[in-house]
């Protein structure tokens, strides 16, 4: 299961047009809020910034596995969501 983020070309130079916020839970919301807890936008600029080609995600939900922040320690996350609705609308959704 692939993010609507991952279909999007990796470029150095690439800026998001626009944000909002998110509204309801979804597989990608999760996925967001776990780049954006390792302090990262989203997952193109976690692959600028690590130099990485693929992101470590659980086989059975397609959710994020493990993250490198910028001081290089790790973040590990669950299989399950971590994401709870009262934290949902901190969620940032960047449009490319």
């Amino acid at each position: 299961k692939k993010s609507e983020v991952s279909e999007v070309m990796t470029k150095a130079d690439m800026k998001p047009k626009s944000m909002h916020r998110a509204k309801i839970w979804s597989d990608d919301v999760e996925n967001l809020y776990r780049f954006q807890q390792a302090g990262y936008r989203d997952e193109v600029e976690y692959k600028q910034v690590k130099q990485v080609d693929k992101v470590e995600c659980w086989p059975e939900t397609g959710f994020v596995k493990k993250l490198q922040r910028r001081d290089n320690t790790f973040y590990y996350y669950n299989r399950q969501r971590e994401c709870e609705d009262k934290d949902v609308h901190k969620v940032k959704v960047y449009m490319y």
